[in-house]
């Protein structure tokens, strides 16, 4: 297969739409480009292949995609040899009705065949034809796939693919499919290569990150995984998203506790507050259920930040199921929330439940929601006045940073921090200690003198422009069974 065109490398764009699993699949869709022979565009709207990830989520992505794909038709009429290609969840969900709205598309992918697209693209110039290609089933497990990442200095690893729950908003089991667990032996090889490579923070990532293991039959699988992470050297922070309530176990909150290098810092997706409500949309626990966790968790962290995610208007929510949601926030006192009005999404059940809720209600809800949610951020944030925080050098999370003359990052608990950096000069992916002096709703600011600045690999990689780039682990996909013994922790794997 040749990428070449009169000498000279084909180039390529990736633009995503949607969830964390979304900018990891664009990772690794930019690691396959990469692999065959492609170069990323310096010019996004001069690239020759352009390649949207899509999102199926919200009501207005049909309308977002089949936009975007009308701006670029002219571009495409000018320049044949360009291609377009489009894949992620709307693709899984419309599949060849795409190439029929837009007939100038080259390829449409879908969610468990990315491994696909270099050679999609090839046959589609070869025979000057659309590809459509939509599997129901994983092919690959994403991990064995090349992987162009983004950050020198913080990495998403799958832990699994998937949902087996049932939510009856969320169209996400229809296009990702059943749960695929990784073994922790396969996660850890990866975690380990990261770090190898100068990444200081991941990400474990999945779709029910607490549900991790079911499929080999270890219901405590991932309380171990996070205390395996705590066992590689160099690692300094680890994450996870998402976890569900349903799933959410004493061992997990024991290990988050007990592990030093895994953050206090958790998103816990509540959607409702109403018990009726919450049976309405199939989550399966209830408002005692969801509060007992949040008391758990600040009594072992009594630090941890505690982020979440909720829905506006259900169909059926009543006045009182609202009041009952407002009620959880003031209790649960986020430091955050991710809020959303419930938009039709065909295919789901809740698309055809009767009492669908009025825009007008559904706004003037969504606005009380928005306002008690700021009230509660900004006094939680107000504690913070007079901390010191330990901050991890970011790019990009600081909009006004030139203007103002500061450095953003994120402390250990997930906070957005904005910062003076006096006479020192951090790279992203240095560590800064710095003691907050203001505090928004969405943000510190620590205008002091920097208490101490620590360089790290992170910060000598963004300084020399160079970001991982992970051969695929040829690990295919995981079988029931007794879970591989992990490797030792010196052992490198072949990325």
């Amino acid at each position: 297969m040749t990428t070449q065109t009169q000498g000279t490398a084909r180039t390529y764009d990736v633009r995503t739409y949607g969830c964390q699993m979304n900018v990891h699949d664009s990772e690794r869709i930019s690691g396959l480009m990469e692999d065959a022979g492609y170069v990323r565009a310096a010019d996004k709207d001069a690239a020759d292949v352009v390649v949207f990830n899509t999102c199926a989520v919200r009501e207005n992505a049909d309308n977002r995609l089949y936009g975007n794909l009308g701006h670029l038709r002219p571009a495409k009429m000018k320049n044949p040899d360009m291609q377009i290609a489009v894949g992620g969840c709307l693709a899984q969900k419309d599949k060849g009705d795409i190439v029929k709205k837009a007939p100038w598309v080259d390829v449409v992918f879908g969610t468990h065949n990315i491994g696909s697209l270099p050679a999609m693209l090839e046959r589609a110039r070869h025979n000057e034809e659309a590809q459509v290609e939509i599997l129901e089933s994983l092919e690959v497990f994403p991990s064995t796939l090349p992987t162009k990442r983004e950050s020198t200095y913080a990495g998403w690893v799958s832990i699994s693919v998937g949902c087996n729950n049932t939510c009856t908003f969320c169209i996400v089991p229809a296009l990702r499919g059943k749960e695929k667990d990784r073994r922790p032996g396969d996660v850890l090889a990866e975690v380990r290569a990261l770090v190898a490579e100068g990444v200081s923070e991941v990400t474990l990532l999945g779709q029910n990150v607490n549900s991790y293991g079911a499929e080999f039959g270890d219901r405590l699988a991932f309380g171990k995984l996070l205390r395996a992470c705590g066992e590689v050297e160099g690692l300094e922070r680890v994450r996870f998203t998402s976890p569900h309530p349903k799933d959410f176990t004493d061992d997990v909150i024991a290990a988050m506790a007990e592990t030093p290098n895994v953050c206090h810092s958790l998103h816990m997706p509540l959607q409702s507050g109403s018990d009726r409500v919450l049976k309405a949309m199939r989550r399966s626990y209830r408002q005692e259920k969801y509060l007992g966790i949040i008391e758990k968790v600040r009594a072992a962290m009594p630090d941890a930040a505690i982020t979440t995610d909720i829905i506006v208007g259900f169909p059926g929510e009543t006045e009182e199921d609202f009041e009952e949601t407002l009620e959880v926030v003031r209790k649960a006192r986020f430091s955050t929330a991710f809020t959303f009005q419930y938009s039709i999404r065909p295919g789901t059940p809740a698309a055809t439940m009767p009492d669908q809720i009025p825009k007008k209600v559904v706004q003037a809800r969504y606005e009380r929601l928005l306002a008690t949610l700021e009230e509660i951020t900004w006094a939680e944030n107000k504690l913070l006045i007079g901390k010191k925080v330990e901050v991890l050098v970011a790019v990009g999370e600081g909009r006004k940073d030139e203007r103002t003359g500061r450095m953003s990052g994120r402390a250990r608990d997930g906070r957005l921090v904005h910062f003076a950096t006096g006479d020192l000069t951090p790279r992203p992916g240095d560590i800064v200690e710095t003691v907050i002096t203001y505090a928004a709703p969405h943000h510190l600011n620590a205008d002091g003198t920097p208490l101490s600045h620590r360089r790290t690999r992170a910060g000598d990689a963004f300084e020399a422009g160079v970001t991982p780039k992970l051969k695929g682990v040829s690990l295919g996909l995981p079988s029931i069974g007794v879970p591989a013994a992990l490797p030792p922790a010196t052992e490198g794997c072949a990325l």
